[in-house]
């Protein structure tokens, strides 16, 4: 009992280590000398904006066809303890460079210059083919860049707190790496909490340390890039070994063989809300060893009864018909999974799913 108790504590304290981590955006002694922007996102944007911080430049990707003068910030964040004279909400007319002014916590001041180009009609997901990874700050890799610049996130954040990497790059040879997501044993204690395995997981977003729950992996997840195509098709590479027995989140031996999933979805976020506007969707429990090409067809407007519930919008919020037909997106989301329900701790343990080369199809 005092070994599961001591356990259990070192448990809760990781946690809240990691939450602690999370909230120290950067170091300094007495006022801080920061004045950098961290992140923003603007109205329209069609992709994550590249923020050169030595040369205080940002640029952000707009569709064509957009007023450029009539920008507006939708998230702006900025150094620890800094100021900035424009807030969310606030326009930018970036029919030329326009700028941001950012005052640091000891007086210095920072001039941004903010820039537009415009976006390509057939855009592709940044790092689709899976070669870059990143080391992060707990000493393992993650797919992207950098840290600031990624689309790409993982589960890896939460789980490493377990020992458990569940998404790793693969090596398959001349420098070529892709993605490669295990269903994995948490052990006892985390079974415990009613959360006995990991399933390897790769997604279009970010992982929030602020909102860890061991119980509910999802709610550190943040999906979502912002994204301006109308593709009618997603391609990669997949290969897929289910492991051997399915258990639910209980223990339960299941009666139905585990699966990896691969979605897509392309979503109107703005004024607060967010519709439906197209979806694509694969899953597949077969043994398929070797890498194949996969291709899945998106359905814009609103699902039918071939897609599993868990994939409708919240609140059945699909953009009109109309919409449906013409309308641009404003971000995609994409997510595979070595378990189909590994959000909800079900899966078979070694499951194992490797993709590559995700591309979207243009007409």
């Amino acid at each position: 009992m005092f070994k599961k108790t001591t356990t259990m504590r070192k448990t809760y304290i990781l946690l809240s280590f990691i939450v602690l981590l999370a909230c120290v955006d950067e170091d300094y002694y007495g006022a801080s000398q920061y004045g950098n922007i961290k992140a923003i996102l603007v109205s329209n944007q069609a992709g994550n904006a590249i923020i050169v911080s030595d040369s205080l430049l940002v640029t952000v990707e707009i569709p064509g066809g957009v007023d450029l003068s009539a920008i507006t910030i939708e998230n702006l964040e900025v150094s620890s303890f800094a100021q900035a004279n424009k807030q969310n909400g606030d326009m930018l007319n970036l029919e030329n460079d326009d700028s941001i002014e950012i005052t640091a916590e000891d007086g210095s001041i920072y001039n941004w210059t903010i820039r537009a180009f415009v976006a390509s009609a057939t855009p592709q997901l940044d790092n689709g083919d899976l070669n870059s990874w990143y080391l992060a700050a707990g000493n393992y890799y993650e797919p992207g860049t950098d840290a600031n610049s990624t689309i790409w996130g993982t589960g890896n954040p939460g789980t490493q707190i377990l020992n458990n990497l569940a998404t790793i790059p693969e090596d398959l040879g001349n420098d070529n790496l892709a993605a490669k997501l295990i269903t994995l044993d948490n052990g006892a204690l985390a079974g415990t909490f009613g959360a006995p395995i990991s399933a390897g997981s790769i997604f279009t977003g970010f992982f929030n340390s602020d909102k860890i729950e061991l119980s509910n992996p999802q709610a550190a997840i943040e999906f979502g890039t912002p994204f301006s195509g109308r593709p009618i098709k997603v391609r990669f590479k997949y290969s897929y070994v289910p492991g051997p027995v399915n258990k639910n989140r209980d223990g339960d031996v299941l009666d139905y063989g585990d699966a990896c999933e691969i979605y897509a979805i392309l979503e109107i976020r703005q004024g607060g809300g967010i519709e439906r506007l197209g979806t694509a969707w694969f899953r597949s429990e077969a043994i398929q060893e070797a890498l194949v090409t996969q291709e899945i067809v998106f359905t814009y407007g609103e699902l039918d009864a071939s897609f599993p519930e868990y994939l409708y919008p919240e609140n059945n919020a699909y953009v009109s018909d109309d919409l449906a037909q013409f309308a641009l997106p404003t971000h995609i989301t994409f997510v595979a999974s070595s378990s189909f329900d590994g959000a909800n701790f079900a899966g078979a343990i070694d499951s194992t799913l490797i993709i590559d080369d995700v591309e979207l199809v243009y007409e």
